[in-house]
Parts: C-alpha cells; structure tokens; sequence
C-alpha cells in the first residue's frame, strides 16, 4: 500500500455521519450492520437510512435492535429498517443469519465489538475478543461473500481501532492458553486481526468487485464499548478515563463519520484494502502518536496467514476439515 496515493477527503475529525452522506442516493442499496442498536452502530444506520438503503441492524438483543429500528424509521420516513438477531460470539448464531440472508448485499458494516473483557472463552475455547471481534465477523463476511458478489460493487467496512497499534496478533497464543491473560493485549491483537482481514480480504476479492476497508473510528465518548473498563489495570494510556494527551473526544455521529464514508460516499469508490481514520487514509503510526495505522496490520504475509488460522479455528470449532 505504499506504493498508493494516500486517500484523502474534504471531511475531517469533527465531520458527522450526516454530513458525509449528505446528497448521496442508497435507494435500492442492502446494508447490514452489526451492533446496529447502540453506540456509533445506531448513527451508522441513521445514516444510510436516511439515504435510502434498506437497513438490518444485525444484533444480540432484538428487543433493543426493534426499537431502534422504529425510532430510525420515525426519524428517517426510511420504513425498511429491520432487525435480524446475530450473537458474533457464537457461530451457531452467525451461520443462522447466514443461512436466513436472501439476495444481494451492498453494505456490511462491521461494526459490534467488546473491549478489554475478563477472560472469557467460548465453548470452542477461544478468548472471547478473539472471537467476538475478528473470528464472528470473518465468518460473517466470508459467509456472505455470494451475497456481496452478487451486488455488484460492493463495499465491507471493518470497524478497528487505533488500539491494533498496541500489538500483533499472537499466532503462537491467540487464545492466552500460555500466557497471563491480559485484557488489553487481547484487545490489541483483536484489533490488529480487524485490519489484517481487510487487507487479505481486498486482495482475494478484488475480481468479485467487493471493496474491504479498515478504520479507526476515534475515541467516542458514551458508548457501551467501555463498560468492562472500569478502573483499567495495564490499560494503555489512551483509554486511561479522563486523561488528557492531545486526542479529541468525539460523539457518536462524528464517530460514525468514517464507517459511513466508507460505506456509502463515492469519494472512495473502487477503494480497497485500505485503513482510515477522521474520514481520510491513515498515514503510517509513530510510536508516541495515537494515530496511524501500524506496520504489522497491514503486512500481507501476516493477512495470509491470518486467513489461514482463521479457516482453521472454524472449521475445528465445527469438527470439518478446512477449506478456503
């Protein structure tokens, strides 16, 4: 990617979601979006409701997901906003939603995450940032990946967060199995794992016409992200609460700027496997500055790899052997 101009927008830090879809048309368009019923997931699919597209806000809790919906469609006229359940912790349920999806699918936007959770593992074992964050969403998109051919064009954008820049992926123990679990280090790698998939995603799907891209959607203040947080031990400085180093605090629609630039303005038509940040491509992270986007999370060995492990885990999670 280097070797790339770096993509550049007129919106910025303090740009919302609104303002980035303003005057673009989605009528027709299918959007998902998952984690759609809290935090910068509900601005995400304000917006691209208000621009036309049907929306399914694909959700743990349904209740939440339905009432969301309605005040979407009350605030948009927008009456084809729909919920659908999807727990990403448990495959059952992502091949569930799989299974149900008809049709094309224009937008998905990668947007549920947890934080800095306690050690926890799923029933398959894995660490459960591992498998909430990359492995639920990995078997999500590679399960619609028809679906997105089918579209035409289409656009994947991965909610990451300049929390990659803390650490790699730990191929040799993604599970903590052998080391001290640490909350933060599970974050990281989960995080890095989000970008990695991108890029080894843009490039194996690039004849489909299927678009994947990255960002950091900035330090929003207010969400449900941060409840296992609390009093943080070995958190890294930036999600230190109230701590002051230079990087602005935004709110949910400013925060949800950059996921629907990617998923919707055509300021980044034809834009793949790439990382952005405040409505713009990340330049490279220096060590120091909370931003950027840091070497090992766009390094394609480590994407291929990455693919790899990941057909790997699921299909033993699922007693099948791999494929690709």
């Amino acid at each position: 990617m280097d070797d790339q101009a770096r993509i550049t927008t007129p919106f910025g830090a303090e740009s919302t979601a609104a303002e980035v879809v303003a005057g673009v048309d989605l009528t027709g368009r299918r959007a998902v979006v998952t984690g759609g019923s809290s935090g910068i997931g509900v601005e995400t699919a304000r917006a691209l409701a208000a621009a036309g597209a049907e929306v399914t806000l694909a959700v743990r809790d349904t209740a939440a997901g339905a009432r969301t919906a309605a005040d979407i469609t009350a605030a948009t006229g927008n009456e084809r906003v729909l919920t659908a359940p999807l727990d990403l912790s448990d495959q059952a349920s992502v091949a569930a939603f799989v299974a149900a999806w008809e049709g094309p699918l224009h937008i998905l936007v990668a947007n549920a995450g947890v934080m800095a959770s306690p050690g926890t593992r799923t029933p398959e074992g894995w660490e459960l940032q591992f498998a909430t964050n990359h492995l639920g969403h990995f078997a999500l998109v590679t399960g619609l990946h028809a679906a997105l051919a089918a579209a035409g064009g289409s656009r994947v954008v991965v909610v990451s967060s300049v929390g990659h820049v803390n650490g790699d992926v730990l191929f040799d123990d993604i599970d903590f199995a052998h080391h001290p679990y640490d909350p933060w280090a599970a974050y990281s790698q989960s995080k890095t794992a989000n970008v990695l998939f991108a890029v080894e995603a843009a490039e194996r799907w690039a004849a489909d016409g299927i678009h994947v891209n990255a960002l950091n959607p900035g330090r929003i203040a207010g969400t449900r992200l941060v409840r296992h947080i609390g009093v943080p031990t070995n958190a890294p400085a930036s999600f230190e609460p109230g701590r002051s180093d230079g990087v602005s605090v935004k709110d949910v629609e400013q925060g949800a700027a950059t996921s629907v630039l990617l998923a919707a303005s055509p300021l980044v038509e034809g834009v793949t496997g790439r990382y952005f940040e405040d409505c713009n491509e990340a330049g490279p992270h220096e060590p120091g500055v909370r931003r950027g986007v840091a070497g090992h999370a766009l390094d394609r060995r480590r994407a291929r790899r990455l693919w790899q492990v990941s057909l790997d885990l699921l299909a033993a999670g699922r007693g099948t052997d791999t494929a690709s």
